[in-house]
């Protein structure tokens, strides 16, 4: 084969194997720990195609839902007696350990932009920040009110020691009885002020 043929050739075969190797990653959704950008983290913000990085940990459905001419939302739904205490045995996100590291003995405003489901909506949001082993916010109990709206709460991180893991955020609907949804549209983690000082 003469090599006026052959490079051109050659060449475009390497474009090709690179163009199927990278096709699978295509249109495909974020997932994984929640991260920043490694630059500013006085607030991490969770939108979009980014709410799919939710684990549903247990009995509990998370589907990414998106209407016409709105923005991607997350759907959280759970039956009565299907999750337990345990906040990562529910629907929770990973934070990862950059998170973890820049969060340490920060005071942090953790906030959720929601609504009720449209069948079966929750009346209150459970939301828990859990620091690993270090200890965790509790539940704390929101209630809910048509249409999309903010509900946050604050928590002093406290300071990370060792190799913790990840932190975790968690968010399910209450479930008094048969099942409850609800929509997120947004997290939002905004530091506030130093609590502790640093080890």
């Amino acid at each position: 084969m003469r090599d006026f043929v052959f490079f051109p050739s050659a060449v475009l075969l390497i474009a090709a194997m690179i163009w199927l190797a990278l096709l699978p990653g295509i249109g495909a959704l974020p997932s994984g720990p929640v991260t920043g950008d490694g630059k500013n983290y006085s607030e991490i913000r969770i939108e979009g195609p980014y709410l799919n990085k939710i684990l549903a940990g247990g009995d509990a459905t998370t589907e990414l839902i998106r209407q016409r001419g709105e923005p991607i939302r997350l759907l959280i739904a759970a039956e009565a007696g299907a999750l337990s205490d345990d906040p990562v045995r529910g629907p929770h996100f990973e934070l990862n350990r950059d998170i973890e590291t820049q969060f340490s003995g920060m005071t942090v405003m953790c906030t959720v932009r929601l609504r009720p489901a449209d069948d079966g909506g929750a009346m209150f949001v459970l939301l828990n920040y859990m620091a690993g082993r270090a200890g965790d916010s509790g539940w704390k109990r929101l209630e809910l009110k048509p249409g999309f709206h903010d509900v946050s709460f604050e928590y002093r991180v406290p300071i990370a020691k060792g190799d913790q893991s990840f932190d975790y955020f968690a968010i399910r609907p209450e479930v008094p009885s048969k099942s409850r949804a609800l929509i997120v549209e947004s997290v939002t983690f905004k530091r506030l002020d130093r609590w502790a000082p640093p080890l």
